[in-house]
């Protein structure tokens, strides 16, 4: 499933809309029930309003019934590994289940894995704050 996981973040990448930076991102979210679900980075004149990859899959899956995310895949047209960002970070991590890995790949192909709580070790989620 890795590998799958892997090509479908890369394929994204020609899906980016990402006139401004030029730098294109893709993202396969991979969840509890085996579906995947993508997304690029679609950025937007208004900074602002622009989205990354990561929440681009993340809000597909969340609107298909998905709330239980196992690992993340994320390409990017650069490099250096991309890693999501701080708001990416507490959005995925309402939704991320202990262990969930976090797989990066860079524009040569080069690919790390890591945890994704690594990425944001003092997370919180809604429930935290009932």
């Amino acid at each position: 499933m890795k590998d799958t996981l892997l090509k479908e973040a890369v394929k994204m990448l020609d899906y980016s809309y990402s006139p401004y930076s030029n730098y294109k991102v893709g993202a396969a979210i991979l969840t509890d029930t085996g579906k995947i679900y993508t997304g690029c980075n679609i950025e937007n004149a208004s900074y602002g309003a622009t989205i990354c990859a990561e929440r681009t899959a993340a809000v597909k899956a969340v609107s298909e019934g998905e709330k239980r995310f196992t690992a993340i895949a994320i390409a990017c047209s650069g490099s250096t590994f991309a890693y999501p960002c701080g708001i990416c970070r507490q959005f995925l991590y309402e939704f991320c289940v202990p262990g969930m890995k976090l797989y990066l790949i860079k524009k040569d192909g080069e690919t790390r894995e890591e945890l994704f709580e690594e990425m944001l070790p003092y997370g919180f989620r809604g429930s935290d704050i009932n």
